[in-house]
């Protein structure tokens, strides 16, 4: 599978799950949506059935009132002057209950007001029949309840009549909106879950063409990783082979070196100790060219407290002379600090690390106790927080923490007191040590080549050989770990050192 078909597939996976997506969220939009319409039409459809309820309540009620009126203006009898006020006292409340189920309709409002004031003529009858009932006047209340009857009972029904068509009309259509709403959320269903079908089919459909894309790649990956760990199985061989034949070539010339450096240290503090006698015997010849020819004496049988003075030109050149033998010496002592120290990594690098469990804290106060009196020269302090142990080559890490606390103490400011931290902590399987200073500090530029072999930066003011860093740099990558530096001009530096928590042989790093 190409870089570009895997982009295209990737591409279309990703317009497939952004359309299903997008899908799922319209559908449950638009369901929310039609759901909350459907269910409100329903609720005004019951509504209408609840308001031609109502009416048929208030009509119910003032029948029952006029019956109960007529009971008792015929017998006289006061159950059916309970019944008639029962009645009555339910119609108010009825009506004001009418009125607000109608509120949402002016026609309907219209009609209430036109209802309510009917019914109350009618009852306003029903009251003064029944007050002839009581003055004894019972032919009286009869007549008068048969001859005003007929208008409020007729208007009433009028009124009611109107309601009730009124409300069929909104029934009606209220119906028809709450079909409508259901019938919109059935298509939108069916729909959503067509389109969400379709799009699963799809998806299914390039899974499974992935998935032979994969299958397919990952028997051609396994075929090349084959061949590619054949291939570094190899180079590693070669590698490790050209490593150790690097550093027995390194020990051989290093050590051969030293047999012609040894002899030429010895001939010039030889040639050193004949300078007297060389010069006296120059002096001696400058005198006697100038008087009488006198008998040459043997090198080494003059006293240099007899020796003759030399002329002003002769003196310069036995000043030269002392130079260049100070400058041989010199250069003759560095080679040697230098071939020694590559002899130093050369066995520290086929050194075998042995992992043991280490007290860290323990460690790095025994190397402060050790450069004791070094720190009290330089006014410094050295503080300890608690430091994790772990496990890895007890004699690397006396090394690496003996360097960084040497550096730290030997690059302090003058004049200023020294303050060196070590504090360190775990982190994802890892121990990590700092170990700040507020000395000179380093040039941003110089944080890299700090830690390459015979590199030093800022002013060399200070014995070493750029040493120290590349051997602390070149241990920890051996136990697995990193190093680095935070530092600027001035303000001080940290070296941060982080270590395998748990090292062993099987993850030891390589040596750069």
């Amino acid at each position: 599978m190409t870089r570009e078909a895997a982009r295209r597939r990737l591409i279309w996976q990703i317009a497939l799950l952004s359309a299903g997506f997008l899908v799922l969220v319209v559908i449950s939009v638009a369901s929310i949506y039609l759901v909350n319409r459907s269910k409100e039409d329903s609720s005004w459809v019951v509504h209408t059935v609840e308001v031609e309820n109502q009416i048929s309540t208030v009509l119910l009620d003032i029948r029952r009132a006029e019956s109960a009126a007529r009971g008792y203006l015929l017998t006289s009898q006061p159950k059916f002057l309970s019944e008639h006020e029962a009645a009555v006292a339910r119609i108010p409340a009825g009506m004001a209950k009418l009125g607000q189920q109608t509120s949402d309709s002016p026609v309907q409002v219209e009609n209430v007001k036109q209802l309510r004031a009917a019914v109350d003529s009618r009852l306003a009858e029903f009251s003064k029949a029944i007050d002839y009932v009581k003055q004894n006047d019972i032919p009286g209340g009869v007549a008068m309840l048969r001859d005003e009857s007929g208008i409020s009972a007729r208007r009433i029904g009028e009124f009611a009549t109107a309601m009730r068509a009124e409300e069929g009309r909104l029934f009606q259509r209220r119906t028809q909106a709450a079909d409508r709403s259901q019938t919109l959320a059935a298509i939108v269903a069916t729909t959503g879950s067509g389109l969400v079908l379709f799009l699963a089919v799809l998806s299914i459909f390039l899974i499974r063409r992935s998935g032979q894309a994969r299958d397919h790649a990952e028997h051609q990956l396994r075929e090349n990783n084959i061949n590619l760990e054949s291939i570094v199985e190899t180079r590693t061989a070669d590698l490790r082979e050209a490593n150790e034949e690097i550093q027995r070539f390194a020990y051989i010339v290093s050590h051969d070196l030293r047999s012609p450096l040894v002899n030429i240290m010895g001939f010039t503090s030889e040639l050193e100790e004949l300078r007297n006698d060389i010069f006296s015997r120059i002096a001696r010849y400058s005198r006697a060219a100038a008087t009488a020819p006198v008998v040459p004496e043997p090198i080494g049988d003059t006293d240099p407290a007899n020796a003759p003075e030399l002329q002003a030109e002769d003196k310069q050149l036995s000043q030269d002379f002392s130079e260049a033998l100070g400058f041989i010496k010199s250069s003759i002592g560095k080679m040697d600090r230098l071939i020694s120290a590559i002899l130093n990594l050369t066995r520290e690098g086929r050194r075998e690390f042995h992992p043991v469990p280490v007290d860290t804290r323990e460690l790095v106060e025994t190397i402060i106790s050790s450069v004791a009196h070094q720190a009290s020269e330089a006014n410094a302090q050295i503080r300890v927080e608690p430091l994790p142990g772990l496990v890895s080559d007890r004699l690397a890490l006396e090394q690496i923490f003996s360097n960084l606390i040497d550096n730290a103490l030997k690059y302090l400011r003058p004049g200023v007191p020294g303050d060196i931290l070590i504090k360190g902590r775990n982190k994802l399987g890892f121990v990590i040590i700092e170990v700040s200073d507020n000395g000179r500090g380093i040039d941003p530029k110089d944080h890299k080549r700090i830690f390459d072999l015979f590199r030093r930066a800022g002013l060399q003011d200070r014995q070493g050989q750029g040493i120290g860093l590349a051997h602390v740099r070149a241990l920890v990558r051996r136990m697995g770990g990193t190093i680095n530096v935070s530092s600027e001009l001035n303000e001080g530096s940290t070296f941060t050192v982080a270590l395998p928590a748990q090292w062993n042989l099987g993850t030891q790093g390589k040596e750069e």
